[in-house]
């Protein structure tokens, strides 16, 4: 095997390393919220050093944007059931138990915080908000071209999603009758 089929092999030691990375990230977010902890102390966490934390992201706040964005994306993949409510309904459940599981609150708090951290901060937050925008127009449009009538992306961010975060943080019950209801609305 040579070294170009080595660097394209999927897994491995690079992303067993950047997995550690972000649990140790998510950790220390639950336990001491955003802005409490050092790469040194993600690198100890994680058991690597603290240049191989700046090699690969370059600074704590593009660590901090790429495990939000990696856990919005690999815990609230876009559903296809074949229908805009199906989808919906799938999407918001997904979301739902992402955000009420032992991380999901850390998620929500780290991207919050990210939105409100100057600068690069700003630019975190807008990402993530591009990200998440992108996500939900790719099934909009799918759905339009099912010939349904779609919401926009936006309005599904402002009365699905939001709505679902904000009882998050404030510690109240997501119950699948309430999930299930901001779809209906909305639709």
């Amino acid at each position: 095997m040579n070294e170009r089929q080595r660097a394209r092999r999927p897994g491995g030691r690079s992303a067993r390393i950047g997995a550690e990375v972000h649990q140790a990230v998510t950790d220390l977010i639950s336990e001491r919220g955003y802005g409490n902890f050092t790469v040194g102390e993600v690198a100890a966490r994680a058991g690597v050093a603290d240049s191989s934390i700046y090699r690969r992201w370059g600074s704590l706040e593009s660590l901090l944007t790429d495990v939000a964005l990696t856990r919005l994306n690999a815990q609230s993949p876009m559903p296809d059931t074949g229908s805009l409510t199906g989808d919906l309904r799938t999407y918001a459940a997904n979301v739902a138990r992402e955000i009420t599981g032992p991380d999901g609150l850390a998620v929500i708090r780290l991207a919050v915080a990210l939105s409100n951290n100057g600068p690069q901060g700003l630019q975190a937050g807008n990402d993530l908000r591009v990200e998440r925008m992108r996500q939900l127009q790719s099934m909009l449009d799918r759905a339009g071209e099912r010939g349904e009538h779609a919401p926009d992306a936006l309005g599904v961010l402002d009365h699905v999603l939001a709505p679902m975060y904000i009882r998050v943080l404030f510690g109240m019950e997501l119950t699948p009758d309430y999930v299930d209801g901001l779809v209906d609305r909305i639709l």
